[in-house]
C-alpha cells in the first residue's frame, strides 16, 4: 500500500511564496518520476511541474521561472517552492508518483495525494 502525505499549503496574498511538500511512504522498489497537478472547480487538472528519476524537470509555461520542483531520493519526497505568487495559482494542488512497488513489474503504478488548497489574494 503506497500513500502519498502532502503539506504547506495555505493563504498567502500575491507577491509571496509557499513551500509543498509531499512524501511518498509504503513499499516502493523505484520511482519513475513525482510531480504536482493542480485543479480548480469546473475546470480540467493541470500539470504544473514534474522531475523524474533523472533529475529532469518539466514545468508549465505558466509557472515557468516562478516555480521549482526538486527531490529527495532518499526521502522518496518532493517539493515545490513557489515564489511569486499569483491570484490565477489559486487552486488545490495534487502530488502525484509514478513507482514501481516489485522489480518485476512491466509497468509502474500511479498515485495521487489528497491535495491541499493554495489560495492567493490579490
Amino acid at each position: 500500500q503506497v500513500q502519498l502525505v502532502e503539506s504547506g499549503g495555505g493563504l498567502v496574498q500575491a507577491g509571496g511564496s509557499l513551500r509543498l511538500s509531499c512524501a511518498a511512504s509504503g513499499v516502493i522498489f523505484r520511482i519513475n518520476a513525482m510531480g504536482w497537478y493542480r485543479q480548480v472547480p469546473g475546470k480540467q487538472r493541470e500539470l504544473v511541474a514534474t522531475i523524474t528519476s533523472g533529475d529532469n524537470t518539466n514545468y508549465a509555461e505558466s509557472v515557468k521561472g516562478r516555480f521549482t520542483i526538486s527531490r529527495d531520493n532518499a526521502k522518496n519526497t518532493v517539493y515545490l517552492q513557489m515564489n511569486s505568487l499569483k491570484p490565477e495559482d489559486t487552486a488545490v494542488y495534487y502530488c502525484n508518483a509514478d513507482l514501481w512497488t516489485t522489480a518485476w513489474r512491466t509497468s509502474p503504478n500511479n498515485y495521487w495525494g489528497q491535495g491541499t488548497q493554495v489560495t492567493v489574494s490579490s
